[in-house]
């Protein structure tokens, strides 16, 4: 996991940094629990990453529901808390929708395979902005390089969501089983150099991630960021649902900048 992430309402982060974000981690010691070789990532966690991965990679379209929380320390030390939900449709081979509703944002992101559209539901504003390629990872890369903003959880929609995950990872192991959203997963904990995260994967025919956890070590409170996603549906996706056709009333502006949540910003122009 490198230091880039997503949201494209997503989406995406990735096992790095909270897109732009300062979150808190919650460390809980086992007495019992098995010390962790450094440098190293444990077979089992290994196969069980590689079969999530190995599945998302097959798919080659999928919608799916998201909840997020950013963890934000303020300068007096106290962590606020900032949570939105959207939905992510996907189709590998035309492109992406996503959506996202926050306290600061209402956000649709889409890529039909040629062009990437940005639109700011409370302002009504949108942008484009043309991919050089029709691939998805170029597209998430173009949003990224021109606007700075990134997407939560976008190493899961990468081609290759295996080497988008375990890049720069020092040591990973197998923690056990938990519950997420009343479904058994096996619960996986990875560390690199800047951050520790976290994934649930669910057990059974469908090996899908349920719970993504990034700790940001080194920052001050060591703030989380989270992303849970539901309601996996595995089905065709209309290419036509993946189209934006803005709204009459809408102003086409610049893509300006993100804030400091990651939240997409959208400015008329004077």
């Amino acid at each position: 996991m490198n230091q880039q992430n997503v949201d494209a309402n997503v989406v995406s982060g990735s096992r790095r940094r909270a897109p732009g974000l300062a979150v808190a981690a919650i460390a809980i010691v086992l007495s019992n629990a098995p010390s962790r070789a450094q440098s190293t990532i444990d077979p089992d966690a290994d196969s069980v990453l590689r079969a999530m991965t190995d599945q998302l990679q097959a798919l080659k379209a999928f919608d799916v529901e998201y909840d997020t929380d950013h963890e934000v320390v303020q300068l007096d030390g106290e962590k606020i808390q900032y949570s939105a939900s959207g939905r992510i449709a996907m189709s590998r081979s035309t492109g992406f929708r996503m959506t996202r509703q926050g306290p600061y944002t209402d956000t649709e992101i889409s890529f039909d395979g040629k062009v990437v559209s940005l639109y700011g539901k409370r302002l009504n504003v949108y942008a484009r902005i043309d991919s050089p390629g029709p691939s998805i990872d170029e597209a998430v890369a173009e949003i990224r390089a021109a606007t700075g903003f990134d997407a939560a959880g976008a190493d899961f929609l990468s081609a290759d969501p295996y080497t988008a995950l375990a890049e720069g990872v020092l040591s990973g192991s197998l923690v056990g089983t938990a519950f997420v959203g009343g479904m058994l997963c096996d619960h996986l904990a990875f560390r690199n150099d800047d951050v520790d995260w976290q994934v649930w994967i669910s057990k059974g025919e469908q090996n899908l991630p349920l719970k993504y956890v990034i700790t940001t070590k080194w920052v001050t409170g060591s703030p989380q960021y989270t992303l849970r996603f539901r309601n996996w549906g595995t089905g065709g996706v209309s290419s036509k649902s993946l189209e934006f056709k803005p709204p009459t009333d809408a102003r086409k502006v610049d893509v300006v900048h993100t804030d400091v949540v990651g939240d997409l910003l959208l400015e008329a122009q004077q």
